[in-house]
């Protein structure tokens, strides 16, 4: 590969894992916090107006760090993509404008109503100020995701004088693959908050601070984290289908599935061999697993991954181990989301399971880079699925020096970043809720 393509790819792949990072707790908490409010304005349980400040402060520093990181992602589509944004600058130039002027406009201007308001509008101005913020947010993953969506599955568009010129602006907006990436994308954010509130809650519980404000804060979480961990199980099978109609190769990957057939199994123990074009392990096999997660019938015929020439498959082992990790997480969820749900009600007596979750608040963000990786290694060698190969999306006028710089720097600063937001966190976190 390319030495300027192997950086440029590398560079890009630091800036996304890094900002998403903060996005997803953002999302999610940004809702819990009108949550944690409502529930303040209709019973006038101060312990709700401690907790909507508690985590809205710790939504607003996650929120700061988002912001910063997200802007240089878009500059690297002039520095090191411009053939790509040349190319489909078209489509993508008109959804990040909107995600800019309107849905950011929206959610920047009301954080700062929610972050200032607070004894200067009334309580029912300053929770509709929450509520707008949390629509805003996740209107803005929206268009940002439709974006990726379209180079996941292309539509609306006509190939005009060598670029992807759009004709059709509400296919693009309102295509499947769009709705599909935004509920999943969103549904695993909304884990990440749910179990972000419960690991926070649990350090207090098992320290007895402030038990009752705490447990009020669990509670909601539980429930939240346990409707969106059975969501995002669901709506991952649909997923499987759509990815098996829209990106067959990916599908193959995912699975390590090399042969052609029918009654496609799925095997619980695999271990690739992409040099030989085959599986070294294959243990306990589900006959027809594949073809029902693909097709939904048992019987159907599912594509192997030598259908395709080499140079058009994706990397088999990143895409096969990122999908069943991802899977594997997202049942713990479930399994640790309904425990807490089951205990609700007093989860200090249970120190096992506060234990268990405190321990997992890395887990979701594990499972959301796992899903991203899928998405994007998934998808190669194409950076516009079946238009575009990535090799061809590169800026022509750098070179490798420049690249290896700029690869330095921001890995350099965006470390600097995160330790900032990291200790910022634990340190807010650790304190817990103003005095009441």
């Amino acid at each position: 590969m390319d030495a300027v393509l192997l950086l440029s790819r590398l560079q890009f792949a630091v800036a996304v894992y890094f900002h998403f990072l903060f996005v997803p707790l953002t999302l999610g908490l940004s809702i819990l916090v009108a949550i944690y409010e409502t529930l303040y304005v209709r019973s006038g349980d101060e312990d709700y107006l401690r907790a909507t400040k508690f985590w809205g402060k710790l939504f607003l520093i996650n929120f700061a760090i988002g912001v910063v990181t997200g802007i240089t992602l878009e500059f690297q589509f002039g520095t090191n993509w411009s053939r790509y944004s040349q190319y489909m600058g078209d489509i993508f130039g008109p959804l990040l404008a909107i995600e800019a002027t309107a849905a950011f406009f929206i959610e920047s201007t009301f954080i700062a109503v929610w972050a200032f308001g607070w004894n200067r509008v009334s309580k029912k101005v300053h929770l509709l100020a929450a509520w707008l913020v949390a629509f805003a947010t996740n209107l803005s993953a929206y268009w940002i995701l439709t974006a990726n969506a379209w180079m996941q599955h292309p539509v609306g568009y006509t190939l005009r004088n060598g670029r992807a010129e759009l004709t059709d602006f509400l296919a693009v907006i309102t295509q499947r693959a769009a709705v599909l990436k935004f509920l999943h994308t969103t549904q695993s954010a909304y884990i990440l908050a749910g179990f972000f509130v419960m690991g926070i809650s649990a350090w207090h519980l098992l320290r007895k601070n402030e038990v009752e404000f705490f447990r009020k804060s669990f509670r909601v979480a539980a429930v939240w984290a346990l409707v969106f961990s059975i969501a995002v199980i669901i709506h991952g099978h649909v997923q499987g289908s759509t990815v098996a109609e829209e990106q067959p190769t990916k599908l193959a990957a995912m699975e390590s599935h090399w042969e052609t057939k029918a009654n496609a199994p799925i095997y619980l123990l695999a271990i690739p061999d992409p040099a030989n074009e085959r599986n070294a392990v294959e243990i306990l096999p589900v006959p027809g697993a594949l073809s029902m997660l693909a097709h939904h019938a048992p019987s159907a015929t599912v594509k192997g991954l030598k259908e395709w020439p080499a140079e058009e498959r994706p990397p088999v082992w990143p895409t096969f181990v990122s999908f069943r990790l991802m899977v594997g997480l997202g049942f713990l969820f479930l399994l640790l989301s309904a425990w807490a749900t089951w205990k609700r009600a007093r989860p200090e007596e249970n120190p096992l399971l506060l234990r268990l979750l405190l321990w997992s608040i890395p887990l979701p963000y594990l499972a959301i880079e796992l899903g991203w990786t899928l998405a994007e290694v998934g998808r190669q060698p194409w950076i516009v699925y079946g238009l575009m190969k990535t090799s061809d999306a590169v800026s022509p006028a750098i070179n490798t020096a420049q690249v290896l710089t700029t690869v330095i720097g921001f890995t350099v600063i965006y470390t600097l970043l995160g330790i900032a937001d990291f200790y910022l966190l634990f340190k807010y976190a650790r304190k817990g809720p103003a005095a009441a």
